[in-house]
């Protein structure tokens, strides 16, 4: 287990609200925002989002919210899959439900998307082999999305392989939901997972507000 992983593996650890603090975590509070307060808004915020919306992984609220940390400790999907297959593996009482060797670094994509926590270069459409411009603009396909299209019916209208449009159209379905409750989920999670250069009662306020905002019932219809 690489230092990332086994960092993101305690912070996995430390969202399921074990009792239990080591002196690591203990030696980290008093950052801008208190772990421990964090970690049960983090739980909070994920359960409000798998009601509203559902989730698309078989990974439980714990693992979700290691997701969303991951995110932001991470540039990368596959040590947030290995830290959450070894916390998985770890645990004293497991349901059998979650297969942590089925956790791959696709699912942790999955389940970002589920967050509306996207990152640019999820949206950086590849380009197909032997070309260097991308097999489609990214801009075009999410104004597709948005209209109702199908992959089918966006993959004709660009001219490219409906599995490559199929993967990017996730993509455009999150932004799409995002920017329909306002980014509020988004940003809350930043809130509570970040310093976002604020101080003091600030960041106790951010935090109540952005949970308070993501938690309302701000949409009228999030279907896509």
């Amino acid at each position: 287990m690489d230092e990332k992983t086994a960092e993101l593996r305690d912070l996995f650890v430390d969202a399921t609200g074990s009792e239990t603090v080591t002196e690591r975590q203990e030696a980290e509070r008093g950052t801008l925002v208190d772990r421990d307060d964090a970690s049960e808004e983090l739980r909070d915020l994920v359960a409000a989002m798998r009601e509203r919306y559902g989730f698309s992984t078989p990974l439980d609220d714990a693992a979700y919210a290691l997701v969303a940390r991951g995110r932001f400790e991470s540039e990368d999907d596959a040590p947030i899959a290995a830290a959450v297959r070894d916390a998985l593996a770890e645990r004293e009482e497991d349901d059998g439900e979650i297969d942590p060797d089925e956790i791959d670094a696709e699912t942790i994509r999955k389940a970002r998307l589920d967050l509306h926590l996207v990152r640019e270069s999820d949206r950086e459409v590849d380009a197909p082999d032997g070309d260097s411009d991308p097999a489609f603009e990214y801009a075009d396909l999410k104004r597709l999305t948005a209209a109702g299209n199908s992959i089918v019916e966006c993959a004709e209208e660009l001219d490219a392989q409906p599995d490559v449009v199929a993967r990017y159209a996730a993509v455009a379905r999150t932004d799409i939901a995002s920017t329909r409750a306002n980014d509020r989920f988004r940003d809350a999670f930043r809130d509570l997972l970040t310093d976002a250069d604020i101080e003091g009662s600030l960041a106790s306020d951010a935090r109540e507000d952005g949970l308070r905002e993501a938690t309302e019932d701000i949409e009228t219809d999030v279907s896509l």
